[in-house]
C-alpha cells in the first residue's frame, strides 16, 4: 500500500442536510459550520447583553443565544434582535407564549424544548404557523436532563436511542404542518452516549444538527468532552453548527470552538502556536516562553504557524517547518522565518523579537494592524 493510498483528507465531506437561515449566517451541508455560545447576562438588561454579544463578536461567535425566562427578557428581544451584529436565538422553556414574543420580535430564530414546555405537542400547529410566516428557524433541542415524560418511561432512562427518538418524534410533529425550517439536538453530558444519539439521528433524517455535550463541565474538562465528542462527528461529517458549553466565560467556548474546527480543518486556520511539551532535553523555560508568545500575539488575524521550541532535538525541524518559529539552547535562540535562520537571539529578546517578525509578516500578508489593534 502506498502513501498515497493511506492518505486521509483533511477536511471530512458533510453529511447532506436541507438548508436553512439564521438571519445573516447559513446553517446546513453548504454552509460552513458555524460557531454558537450564549449570554450569562439577564436579557431584561439589554445593554448588558448587547455589550456580551458585542465581545462574543469579536472573538468570532457566529450565532448567539440569549436566555428567555419571563416577561421582561422577552420585552428586551426587540431591542437586541435589532442591534446584534450577529444572528439572535431566543432559548425557550417552559412558557410557549414566549416563542411567539421571540418570532414577533424579530429573532433570527428560536430554541424550543420540548421535554419542559407544558402542553407542547398542542402548540405545535400555532408556533409553526407563526414561525413560518415570520421565516423564522427553529430548533428542537432535546436535552438528556429535561427528556419528555413519555420518552423516559419507555426508555427507562436518557439513552441514545431515547434523545434520537424525542428529536425525530417533534420533528414530525412540525413536518405534519409543513414545517421543515430547523434543525435538531440531541444533548447529552456523557460523550459516548452524545455521539451515538447524533449518528442514530443523522441516519434517519436530513436536517441541520446542531452539536453540543450539555454540562460538559469546567473549562479543561468541558474542552477534553467536547473535542472529543465533535472531533468523532465532524469527522464522520456530522454536525452543521456547535456549541461548547463550560462552565467559564462565554468568549473561552467560541475559542475553543474555533480551535475544534481549525484543527479539523473545517475552518481556515489563523494563528496557531507549536510548541513543545518540555522535557529533560529543554534548555529553556519552554512553558514560560510558549505563554508569552501566545499573550503576546493573541487577536492577531493572520494564518501564522508559530513554533516555539526548547531543545535541539525537534526544535529546529518544527521551527524551519512553521512560518516563524525558534529553536532555543544555550542561553539563546535561532529565529527561523518561512525556513530560514534570519538572525540569532539572546534568550532575554526570543519572545519580542518573534513579535516583531510576526508583526512584520503580518503587514507582509496585507494586515492593517491599526484596525486590527
Amino acid at each position: 500500500m502506498t502513501a498515497v493510498d493511506l492518505a486521509v483528507p483533511t477536511t471530512p465531506l458533510r453529511r447532506p442536510t436541507r438548508q436553512l437561515m439564521l438571519g445573516g449566517v447559513g446553517v446546513g451541508s453548504r454552509h460552513p459550520v458555524s460557531v454558537q455560545s450564549m449570554t450569562t447576562t439577564v436579557t431584561a438588561d439589554a445593554q448588558a447583553t448587547l455589550q456580551q454579544i458585542a465581545e462574543l463578536t469579536a472573538a468570532g461567535c457566529d450565532i448567539v443565544r440569549v436566555a428567555c425566562p419571563s416577561r421582561d427578557d422577552a420585552e428586551a428581544l426587540a431591542e437586541i434582535a435589532q442591534k446584534s451584529k450577529i444572528p439572535v436565538i431566543a432559548d425557550i422553556h417552559f412558557q410557549p407564549r414566549y416563542v411567539f414574543a421571540a418570532i414577533e420580535a424579530g429573532c433570527a430564530g428560536v430554541r424550543v424544548n420540548p421535554g419542559n414546555i407544558k402542553e407542547f405537542d398542542d402548540k405545535i400547529k400555532e408556533i409553526a404557523q407563526a414561525a413560518k410566516e415570520a421565516g423564522t428557524p427553529i430548533r428542537i433541542g432535546v436535552n438528556a436532563g429535561s427528556l419528555d415524560p413519555r420518552i423516559l418511561r419507555k426508555f427507562g432512562k436518557a439513552t441514545p436511542e431515547a434523545l434520537a427518538e424525542s428529536a425525530l418524534r417533534e420533528a414530525e410533529l412540525f413536518a405534519e404542518h409543513d414545517f421543515h425550517d430547523f434543525k435538531i439536538s440531541v444533548k447529552h453530558h456523557d460523550p459516548m452516549v452524545m455521539i451515538r444519539a447524533y449518528e442514530l439521528l443523522a441516519a434517519q433524517c436530513d436536517y441541520p444538527l446542531h452539536l453540543g455535550v450539555t454540562e460538559a463541565g469546567p473549562a479543561f474538562q468541558g474542552t477534553v468532552k467536547s473535542s472529543v465528542a465533535f472531533g468523532a462527528l465532524l469527522r464522520q461529517g456530522i454536525g452543521d453548527t456547535i456549541r461548547v458549553s463550560l462552565s467559564a466565560p462565554p468568549v473561552e467556548e467560541v475559542k475553543v470552538g474555533i480551535q475544534i474546527l481549525q484543527s479539523l480543518g473545517l475552518r481556515p486556520r489563523r494563528l496557531e502556536i507549536v510548541s513543545c511539551p518540555s522535557c529533560g532535553r529543554a534548555q529553556v523555560d519552554v512553558y514560560k516562553l510558549a505563554e508569552e508568545v501566545s499573550a503576546g500575539l493573541e487577536g492577531l488575524p493572520v494564518p501564522l504557524r508559530v513554533a516555539v521550541m526548547g531543545c535541539v532535538v525537534n526544535g529546529p525541524g518544527e521551527a524551519r517547518e512553521a512560518d516563524l518559529g525558534v529553536a532555543s539552547g544555550n542561553g539563546k535562540g535561532q529565529i527561523f522565518v518561512r525556513g530560514e535562520v534570519v538572525k540569532t537571539v539572546p534568550e532575554s529578546k526570543i519572545v519580542e523579537t518573534l513579535i516583531e517578525e510576526a508583526l512584520r509578516l503580518a503587514e507582509e500578508m496585507g494586515v492593517d494592524l491599526d484596525e486590527t489593534g
